[in-house]
């Protein structure tokens, strides 16, 4: 039986594209099914904490999500023993700097941790968790194959094609998303497994879920070119807010991480998520329940059980709900800053929905007469393109989860004004900011992401002779007699760097013996024209190569020298990766 086993392996390795597409197939039927016990965990602990808030106002709105983040913490401190916040950044550095691998535990510690911070009422979503899993399922089965790096790569995008086909129901939002947000080459090759594992996983989730739209949406008034004026102010609302998004939550973030003690970051968050969830309680959970509503155009529900739920004012209706827009940042932020799992897109679909409401709300007032729902689905869109910088996601993820098909012209515009508001001011997403801050990040311009690719101690030349500082030109004339190099590193005891001696600036003293006493090395050294450190990037070590202009630097770790780098072994590194990097 093994031997069948292994003949079977090794002919379907031979034929390589047979072994994808299964390969596809099993990714996309995995992710679907992962999708949907995730997503039935949350529902079912969702109505478990709702069963017994019942008679009790919103107080237990506020004790609820700081069960389940302390919950979290427990089980990543105590079980995971691993950071696995951050999950589309995660895949983003596994790319750029890990060939596509991931930790064991990420195919299912993601899930259950989203699914405790999440159900419990955690201000965040479960898309990001699932597509860490999915991305980490597609390199578990492209490991156990012992398939290329390339061909890894593309496994990965097909698992998170798949989770997010499955957990919206969204194959070409499945499809579009891993090519925009996770820089997977479009290409024929690549092109097929991700259609694979996006249809497969859509195609289960609507017999696992059935085949209702994601959200209940049906357009009460048509699209009329008349109506292009006020969806493009919609576009430029949502590609401010994208920057409001972006930028607040990596503050809120940076500042609770600030807070060295655990205890006192939760004990500081936990009162501040409390306070915001018992007075908006919209921000209790996703928020897909409030986009329902909004969608539905009784938006007079969204005061429910709140302080306001009797006042029939609109502009006060109209003060909250802006109130709750402003607010969504602080409590996903917060949720993950002090220690709950789960990802932004849930809260940026909420955002778009709401701020889509509120341009039309405005216009209303002002005399026209504008269908809430079709803003709402609009703003959704805008929203999705500006944080993640993936207007296609946003047209076509808003199309799918609602059916609104015949808003697919305002949808584009939303998208695409939103983006390019938010590319002016943000030149990354919210997934790939820390990445392109350090370096690491892979993009569709073929250059960078070779060097990206590349290692810098794969270059380091560690063979160049060291001379002291206070030797004399006699010693020194010593060591070039027995070196092959013409560069000449001056060290003292402690390795630290003090200098170079090149073989050309004292060629002239080489050869007059009287003066082999009179000079010390110190009096014919140089300073290098740049520094490298082992920490830079390589797109930042060809910066320092082009402005010096030279064609050796010293390498050095921590002021300590470490060796040299030479700009003709960069281009010869270069050019192997993008061998294989190009490689089909």
């Amino acid at each position: 039986m093994k031997k069948f086993f292994d003949n079977s392996i090794n002919h379907l390795k031979a034929n390589n594209q047979n072994l994808l597409i299964l390969l596809s197939i099993a990714i996309g039927i995995t992710t679907s099914t992962v999708a949907f016990i995730l997503k039935s965990a949350v529902h079912h602990t969702h109505e478990f904490v709702m069963h017994y808030s019942k008679g009790h106002g919103n107080y237990l709105f506020v004790i609820f999500p700081l069960i389940g983040i302390i919950l979290t913490i427990l089980f990543v401190k105590y079980v995971i023993k691993d950071d696995i916040s951050h999950g589309v950044s995660k895949i983003l550095y596994s790319i750029s700097k890990k060939q596509g691998r991931f930790k064991k535990h990420n195919t299912w510690s993601s899930v259950i941790s989203s699914i405790l911070t999440i159900g419990f009422g955690g201000s965040v979503g479960a898309e990001a968790p699932i597509v860490l899993t999915g991305a980490s399922i597609g390199s578990r089965l492209g490991r156990a194959f012992k398939l290329n790096h390339k061909t890894l790569i593309m496994l990965v995008g097909c698992g998170s094609a798949g989770a997010i086909a499955g957990i919206f129901k969204a194959p070409i939002a499945g499809l579009v998303f891993t090519l925009e947000v996770l820089m997977i080459d479009l290409t024929m090759a690549s092109l097929v497994p991700l259609l694979i594992s996006s249809v497969t996983s859509a195609s289960l989730a609507y017999l696992l879920q059935g085949d209702a739209a994601h959200f209940n949406f049906s357009q009460s008034a048509p699209f009329e070119l008349t109506t292009i004026p006020f969806f493009i102010v919609v576009g430029i609302a949502t590609g401010i807010l994208s920057v409001y998004f972006s930028r607040q939550l990596s503050k809120t973030e940076g500042r609770l991480a600030n807070i060295k003690s655990p205890a006192k970051r939760l004990a500081i968050g936990g009162i501040i998520l409390s306070c915001l969830i018992f007075l908006f309680p919209a921000l209790y959970g996703e928020g897909y329940g409030t986009i329902s509503i909004l969608l539905s155009d009784n938006f007079q529900d969204i005061t429910q059980n709140t302080l306001i739920q009797n006042i029939n004012n609109e502009w006060l209706i109209f003060a909250y709900v802006l109130a709750i827009l402003l607010l969504k940042v602080f409590a996903t932020s917060i949720t993950t800053g002090i220690g709950g799992v789960g990802g932004v897109f849930a809260p940026t679909l909420f955002m778009g929905a709401i701020s889509g409401f509120l341009v039309a709300f405005v216009f209303n007032q002002l005399g026209f007469d504008l269908s809430y729902s079709n803003f709402v689905l609009v703003g959704m869109a805008g929203m999705m393109a500006g944080v993640m910088h993936a207007p296609l996601t946003g047209i076509f993820l808003i199309a799918e989860l609602t059916g609104g098909y015949g808003l697919i012209l305002p949808l584009m515009m939303a998208a695409v004004i939103s983006y390019i508001t938010i590319k002016y001011y943000e030149p990354h997403s919210i997934y790939h900011k820390r990445l392109a801050q350090r370096g690491e990040l892979l993009t569709h311009h073929k250059d960078k992401t070779v060097l990206t690719l590349m290692k810098l101690h794969s270059v380091i030349e560690t063979d160049l002779d060291p001379i002291a500082p206070e030797a004399t030109l006699g010693e020194l004339v010593k060591v070039i007699s027995k070196s092959k190099r013409n560069i000449f590193p001056v060290i003292d005891k402690d390795q630290h760097l003090h200098g170079i001696v090149l073989l050309d600036d004292i060629r002239n003293l080489m050869f007059r013996p009287e003066k082999y006493d009179k000079f010390q090395v110190t009096q014919l050294m140089s300073r290098p024209p740049a520094i490298v450190e082992t920490s830079d990037a390589m797109e930042s070590v060809m910066y320092k190569f082009e402005q010096s202009g030279a064609w050796n630097l010293p390498v050095v770790e921590n002021e300590k020298y470490v060796g040299f780098i030479s700009k003709s072994r960069i281009f010869n590194a270069y050019r192997k990766v993008l061998v294989h990097y190009s490689d089909e």
